[in-house]
């Protein structure tokens, strides 16, 4: 038996490192899964890599309009969410001086505006037993220049795991949230540092980090899966910390 046999779960931000991870992880454990992305064709290779149980639905979390529909989907289909992995999220690094209006609006409505409205709409289709789980970042307690706007959002989706734990226990839904620290992953590709950047951020980094080494996205979706599973039955409003200790010690 898996531990999320006969579970409906959605990962947000599924077609690529951490979410793909965790969607494929789930799909091994016994759920069906449902993904969202921008990219149809990203989507679309994220759901044959998985192979089964999956089905992928183009959704930007930074709309309101495709989270309502996303939801009308789920309802229609599946007519309940038990797992809520809400993992969608965007950075765009830049000195704190130059940030844009239209970069600020971007990270933030996609970060916190996208989690805060993908969990609200839907809760509504959990069971009591149902667990989300909201990808945050050691960056929402550990400052790192030119992250400002990233590590702002991060820091809210923090409290938001907080105050969502006491709003909606009463419901019988966990909330909890995972923090990675440095995972390899295409995202820090994608936001627009060169590869002699992350080179010199990840050396610099591992020096710091106790066990000297960047983690994987599959290492981020065990954590995800504990947090989601009947494993973590009596933890909420936690902030698990995947960083091999960088901010422990």
């Amino acid at each position: 038996m898996g531990k999320l046999d006969g579970k409906i779960a959605v990962v947000t931000g599924g077609s690529a490192g951490m979410g793909l991870a965790a969607a494929r992880l789930f799909v091994e454990e016994g759920a069906r899964v449902v993904i969202t992305g921008r990219d149809r064709a990203a989507l679309d290779a994220a759901a044959a890599a998985i192979g089964r149980n999956v089905e992928a639905i183009g959704s930007d979390m930074s709309r309101l309009g495709d989270i309502e529909a996303l939801k009308a989907r789920i309802a229609e289909q599946y007519g309940r969410v038990d797992i809520l992995f809400a993992n969608a999220g965007t950075a765009r690094p830049g000195p704190f001086e130059q940030v844009s209006e239209d970069e600020f609006d971007f990270g933030v409505d996609t970060n916190l505006k996208g989690t805060f409205f993908t969990v609200q709409k839907l809760v509504a289709l959990m069971p009591a037993g149902g667990s989300v789980v909201l990808n945050t970042s050691i960056q929402g307690s550990k400052g790192w220049p030119g992250f400002t706007v990233y590590a702002a959002t991060k820091a809210a989706i923090r409290s938001l795991a907080r105050t969502l734990t006491a709003e909606l226990a009463p419901r019988g839904i966990r909330v909890s949230a995972v923090a990675p620290g440095l995972i390899d992953t295409d995202l820090i590709r994608k936001v627009g540092l060169s590869d002699d950047a992350i080179e010199e951020i990840n050396a610099q980094a591992h020096r710091q980090i106790p066990l000297a080494r960047s983690g994987s996205a599959e290492e981020v979706a065990k954590a995800v899966l504990f947090l989601a599973s009947a494993d973590a039955a009596y933890i909420a409003g936690v902030e698990l910390t995947v960083d091999g200790g960088w901010t422990q010690i």
